[in-house]
């Protein structure tokens, strides 16, 4: 195998195999069915070993989780549902002993109705000082009757919640673009953002190595809350994509880059051009962001060459790492996506319970798994992904948790389906989830689980577990050091090739049949057999040139 020479390491954040830890479904430590930081922290040599170099953790903050945890009430506290400040510190210092970095979910758009602000606003009354923290408006109509504006709310129905005040009357209304119990934050108010650059410090003092800004696109809103009209320009919302949000990050970067080490910003930004995207990764801004556009493509050769062109070029412009990401804890699970005829996600339509073809899904979700691994820039896993789970469709609706679902009426299933809690081992729930003689895990597993267990795959070389560590060894021992251009290698219809430095390519076979792998190379990995110099169908390999093998 080829060594590069010795040049200077990019920063972590460019390259980096990052793990999304849903901590309430990770692992169970104290036995109540909810995962807990003692779960996660028991499980730290696992995540070591697969090969990950930073864990970003979903918000673990004290919550009453209207909306698993996205309902924040203490920005400097930890929930007792998952333990304690104290923990969550040294659990921050075993793993960067384990050689992981920490990434953790800040909430900037909305907080909790029960966050001590909130409450002291619906106290305070009209026309006080604490009610200008948030967006309480009068209403439309003879008597205030009507919401303030057009404006819907990303979990369906209005945007706007009207209270009562403490007298009985009725008040104005306040916005939350999520669910009710999830009041905008207005980042007009000076106040809003030095309590924000406390918060950034407060964990930044305890060693975070990042953050993950959830609706980062969402923060600033047009002057005078226009309504959105019967034909909006999707390109030009009210309420998201407001140049004032650019100046919020401006600040934070000034904070991030004031500490020791590499400190990274990376955005939850869903926005519908390119172009709009890359503002936000300007060198004083964020320095990555979640490519939602490659995990909502679909599993088709053309479909993925353009996305890979299109997220290269973009960050090219402000010299800025791409990222490749497959599922997360709002999408469908892609190896059942993957299975369906349409293989696209859309979050406005999720098409939960469509006919998927599991063992389909299954080889087109190992063959991404090598694509995004080979690809230049950063990679994200889901806590699931290197298991193979598919998307849990039959929880019952009485234990659905998501606001989505019960907002929507159950015309939108929700998302916790890709929530239900990992398999470690045994033939039966909780699968090691939770210790024996525990509470039953807080969304049910499925009896079929058996053998996406981790404890079933790590005995099995060619499980799914197995290649994502394969992967993920080669990648940090060489792969991801290559050089970030691609360029793209001539093949045969339906089939993607590209070279990262011209000794090592990747394939990919979109086809339903195999294809031949490209003469004078050895295949160094692949996503199913590749045997007689062929490449079956949906599948990837990487391949390196005979002569460096």
């Amino acid at each position: 195998m080829n060594h590069l020479p010795d040049s200077p390491a990019p920063a972590w954040w460019r390259n980096s195999a990052i793990y999304q830890v849903y901590v309430r479904s990770f692992a169970d430590g104290n036995g109540d069915g909810v995962g807990d930081l003692a779960g996660v922290r028991s499980r730290l040599p696992y995540l070591r070993d697969l090969g990950a170099d930073a864990l970003w953790f979903n918000p673990w903050y004290l919550s009453p989780m209207a909306d698993g945890g996205y309902d924040v009430a203490d920005y400097r506290d930890i929930d007792p549902l998952f333990g304690t400040l104290a923990e969550a510190e040294e659990l921050i210092t075993e793993a960067h002993t384990q050689g992981l970095k920490v990434i953790v979910d800040l909430v900037p758009n909305h907080c909790s109705d029960q966050h001590v602000w909130f409450q002291e606003a619906l106290a305070a009354g009209p026309g006080s000082a604490a009610r200008e923290r948030f967006w309480f408006v009068p209403g439309r109509g003879e008597h205030g009757e009507l919401p303030p504006n057009d404006w819907q709310s990303y979990f369906g129905g209005n945007a706007w919640t009207r209270i009562t005040e403490a007298d009985g009357t009725a008040g104005p209304w306040y916005l939350h673009m999520f669910a009710p119990e999830q009041p905008d934050l207005n980042w007009e108010h000076p106040e809003v953002r030095s309590e924000f650059e406390s918060v950034l410090q407060f964990w930044l003092d305890r060693g975070v190595d990042g953050f993950r800004i959830d609706v980062a696109h969402g923060l600033a809103k047009k002057p005078g809350l226009p309504d959105v009209g019967p034909d909006p320009d999707v390109t030009d919302l009210p309420y998201q994509d407001v140049d004032g949000v650019h100046d919020i990050y401006r600040s934070w970067r000034k904070i991030s880059d004031s500490y020791p080490g590499e400190r990274a910003f990376v955005g939850e930004v869903w926005l519908p051009t390119p172009g709009q995207f890359a503002r936000y990764l300007r060198p004083d801004e964020l320095h990555s962001a979640f490519n939602f556009e490659f995990l909502c493509c679909a599993w088709e050769h053309d479909a993925v060459r353009d996305v890979v062109d299109g997220t290269l070029a973009a960050h090219a412009e402000v010299g800025a790492p791409p990222t490749w990401v497959l599922s997360n804890h709002d999408t469908i699970r892609h190896v059942t996506r993957y299975g369906r005829e349409d293989t696209s996600f859309d979050m406005g339509d999720k098409r939960l319970g469509a006919p998927t073809d599991r063992v389909l899904g299954l080889r087109r979700a190992r063959a991404a798994a090598l694509l995004t691994m080979a690809l230049p820039g950063g990679v994200y896993i889901y806590q699931g992904d290197e298991l193979a789970l598919a998307e849990v469709e039959d929880i019952p609706d009485h234990l659905r948790q998501d606001p989505t679902f019960a907002r929507s009426q159950g015309a939108d299933r929700g998302r916790d389906g890709c929530r239900v809690p990992l398999p470690w081992s045994g033939t039966a729930a909780p699968f090691g989830f939770s210790p024996a003689g525990a509470a039953d895990p807080w969304l049910p597993q499925p009896a079929d689980w058996t053998d996406r267990s981790v404890a079933a795959q790590d005995a099995d070389p060619a499980s799914t577990l197995n290649l994502y560590r394969e992967a993920l060894r080669l990648r940090r021992a060489w792969v991801g050091a290559l050089p970030e251009a691609l360029t793209w290698v001539p093949s045969q219809p339906g089939v993607l090739a590209f070279t990262r430095d011209g000794s090592f390519t990747c394939v990919v076979n979109f086809t339903q049949e195999p294809v031949p792998l490209p003469a004078g190379a050895d295949v160094v990995l692949g996503s199913a057999d590749c045997t007689d110099g062929m490449l079956p169908a949906d599948a990837a390999a990487w391949l390196l040139a005979t002569a460096q093998a």
